[in-house]
């Protein structure tokens, strides 16, 4: 079974994206530090993708498809779990437009009460993202509105590839980049801002191992997703995008369990007081729990991708 065919994104669309999101979202910092691993410190640079616009890497490419817009569509639709639909709402406001998310029954308060704060209309529709996107396109059309998805659009890759692109400019050498997996736009974005001169690696729950399954059947699968971060991390079949720029490209996925990405979130805030979202600490994990050692002299780059959390459970 192969993946539809999907239009191939290269480094030029990322830089396209980066121009037209200049002004209007944040270039966030780099912090150079080391995280306690099971054998001793690791020399890691954290990119504080958490503090952008929102709390969350997505309003890149929620914004970045709105500017790209054409017509004279006035409304937006998208299906999300969370963060993708507090991007949407904030990029909407910003272009005077309206926006409506359709979210699963399980989606976070916290985070929806975050979409509400941004003018959003939120409705509650079945049990899965999978439910909640089939409802949402549906509605799009009903309301001739523009119809987003929260990691499968060629501009919601791209404008979250601009991460890519700033880290390469933070960053000396060639160091690998490791990302949080959802439905695959971040990892994907950020594969394509860096080319073949990057290595990408892909961290993901083990009870949501979208990229992974799919690598190991050559095409997207579906997975069950049982896990702390599902929140954010609750696709459950990796993008379409996503495996073409995984495979072109070379990206490795590896899994971490939930305990791993509580203690990571819980260690962020300890050593550090940066607050994120499990989803936020999953590339941590990697690192803290040994699941990934970097080599020798090697000081890999570490996305902090969401914040976007009840601070009660921290």
């Amino acid at each position: 079974m192969a993946t539809r065919k999907v239009k191939r994104l290269y480094r030029s669309d990322v830089r396209q994206a980066r121009r037209l999101l200049r002004g209007h979202t944040r270039k966030t910092p780099v912090f150079h530090t080391d995280i306690q691993g099971p054998h001793g410190p690791v020399p890691v640079t954290l990119k504080l993708e958490h503090l952008q616009h929102g709390g969350t890497f997505k309003v890149r490419g929620c914004l970045n498809a709105l500017l790209q817009a054409r017509g004279d569509k006035t409304g937006v639709v998208l299906a999300s779990a969370g963060n993708a639909g507090i991007a949407a709402a904030l990029a909407s406001a910003l272009r005077g437009m309206s926006c409506t998310v359709v979210v699963p029954e399980s989606a976070s308060h916290t985070k929806v009460a975050a979409m509400w704060s941004h003018g959003a209309e939120v409705l509650w529709h079945g049990t899965t993202y999978a439910e909640a996107h089939e409802y949402a396109r549906k509605l799009a059309a009903e309301r001739n509105a523009m119809a987003l998805h929260a990691y499968d659009l060629p501009e919601i890759v791209t404008g979250a590839g601009v991460v890519g692109l700033e880290i390469e400019e933070q960053v000396r050498g060639r160091p690998p980049v490791l990302v949080a997996v959802g439905g695959g736009g971040l990892v994907a974005g950020v594969a394509v801002a860096l080319g073949l001169r990057g290595r990408v690696i892909g961290v993901e729950p083990q009870g949501a191992p979208t990229l992974h399954a799919a690598l190991a059947a050559g095409h997207p699968v579906d997975v069950d997703v049982a896990s702390i971060a599902s929140d954010a991390l609750g696709a459950n079949r990796i993008g379409d995008i996503a495996m073409e720029v995984a495979l072109r490209y070379g990206v490795r996925s590896i899994l971490v369990d939930d305990d791993a990405i509580v203690m990571a979130r819980e260690y962020l805030w300890r050593e550090f007081r940066i607050v994120v979202e499990p989803a936020g600490a999953t590339a941590v994990a990697a690192i803290q729990s040994g699941v990934y050692v970097p080599a020798p002299g090697e000081r890999p780059v570490i996305v902090l991708c969401g914040a976007n959390t009840d601070l009660a459970t921290l």
